[in-house]
């Protein structure tokens, strides 16, 4: 197929000849007709934080994503340093410091290193300013509810939580760190991506419309998994293959889907009010996660997004986010379309220092979430994005109670819902839980 040919690239000429025929009177509806439908909080893109005072950030969850985390956040500006770590896994820790030792010329002080379930503890009674967490999102309430008790600045990933009273009790310490002045920024990468923003930007200002439909996909092949070990009790075991259990994870509409939901969430400026879901288990080799999503959200108004997620291998593959209006309609990262297919608007991407068109958007989103944090932790200008990704978060749980049981679902059910999954003791030992696969409805007598 044909790509639609662009018509109007900003249209400079054509605007500029526009404006310049409008006159005052014109001039003044043409701007008025361009003023955002609803106020735009955004911050302006830095490519490094601001230098100040050192900030000193310590890490809890040694993984991969923590890791990573880890040297973004060194990325993101002067005189920043990870100054503690903390995980269950001593091999983790170990691995961790590793890293940061052989790329980063950092060595972190044997004191400052904590292994075992309340290592997040101790390294709270440190004096670190900032808490990367990156552990499986289970523990994030009770991670960041202490860190907002100790007064500590938060990057968090998503997702916050895996139940509805754990996302409740995320935004009820998200309160609690806007009172106390306190900085969070969480890994809701798209929200931090400069071409995500533009095209935001754009459909607030009316560019396409009032949005009457949305869709969301997050369709790719197997995630990573872990078979037992000789010698790994039941917790361990569940704890090193986390993504591929329920109770950790949230199940992968939650733990990874978020990303697309939240795109949603976030162009619409609202939450959806119900939702009716189907999934099931077709390949997964480990765990009692599902593997296959599709969701109908409903928001008010009877706009409808259309969800789906899976992670089965040979496949179909699609990761985007796509929203229509009643003037046109945008995939949200970089395009704007007509309804007649033609291009209304596109985000221009820069260039790279090869001259080449530099499709990252013009920032690595992963490193932007950190320069955000540090930039509002050193001018005073708080942001405080905990409440909002744990709507996000509760929107997932509402799509994936709604598939595992086969009924509706709705928002005020999950607000008021004491679902709160997991063993009754965290220990390394047996877990003392059944894993059971849901299988929604009954069958026929």
């Amino acid at each position: 197929m044909e790509k639609p040919k662009n018509t109007s690239r900003r249209k400079f000429i054509e605007n500029s000849a526009l404006l310049g025929a409008l006159g005052a009177v014109g001039m003044s509806q043409f701007l008025q007709s361009c003023k955002p439908r609803v106020k735009l909080d955004l911050k302006p893109f830095l490519d490094e934080a601001p230098d100040g005072e050192l900030l000193k950030a310590g890490v809890v969850g040694c993984g991969g994503r923590g890791t990573g985390a880890a040297f973004n956040y060194l990325d993101a500006g002067p005189n920043l340093s990870i100054h503690a770590v903390a995980d269950v896994f001593q091999d983790r820790v170990d691995t961790f410091r590793g890293k940061l030792k052989d790329e980063r010329g950092v060595e972190l002080d044997d004191a400052n290193v904590f292994v075992g379930f309340d290592a997040y503890k101790r390294l709270l009674e440190t004096d670190v300013d900032v808490v990367i967490m990156a552990t499986p999102p289970y523990f994030r309430p009770e991670q960041f509810a202490a860190s907002v008790e100790a007064r500590k600045h938060v990057f968090m990933e998503k997702p916050v939580a895996v139940d509805p009273v754990g996302a409740r009790a995320i935004m009820a310490a998200s309160k609690q760190a806007e009172s106390a002045g306190l900085c969070v920024v969480t890994g809701t990468q798209r929200r931090h991506g400069r071409n995500y923003t533009d095209i935001y930007k754009q459909v607030k200002m009316g560019t396409m419309g009032d949005i009457v439909s949305a869709n969301a996909y997050w369709n790719m092949a197997h995630l990573w998994f872990r078979e037992q070990q000789s010698g790994w009790t039941e917790m361990e075991y569940m704890i090193r293959d986390w993504v591929n259990w329920t109770w950790l994870s949230g199940d992968h509409i939650v733990e990874q889907h978020i990303h697309n939901i939240d795109v949603i969430n976030w162009f619409t400026g609202k939450f959806p009010v119900k939702a009716v879901g189907m999934g099931s288990r077709q390949r997964r080799l480990t765990g009692d996660c599902f593997d296959n999503f599709s969701v109908d959200f409903v928001y008010d108004d009877e706009v409808h997004m259309h969800s789906m997620c899976r992670q089965i291998d040979d496949c179909a593959n699609n990761v985007s986010e796509h929203i229509r209006g009643t003037e046109g309609y945008t995939n949200c990262k970089d395009t704007i379309w007509n309804p007649d297919q033609t291009v209304k608007y596109e985000y221009e991407y820069p260039l790279d220092a090869e001259g080449e068109i530099d499709k990252t958007g013009g920032n690595n989103h992963l490193v932007q979430e950190h320069i955000d944090l540090v930039t509002a932790i050193r001018t005073g200008e708080q942001v405080v994005q905990a409440e909002t990704t744990a709507k996000s978060n509760l929107t997932a749980i509402m799509g994936r109670q709604s598939a595992y049981t086969g009924k509706e679902v709705t928002w005020d059910e999950m607000m008021s819902s004491d679902l709160k999954i997991g063993p009754e003791e965290i220990v390394m030992g047996p877990v003392g839980m059944e894993a059971i696969i849901p299988i929604p409805g009954s069958s026929p007598e």
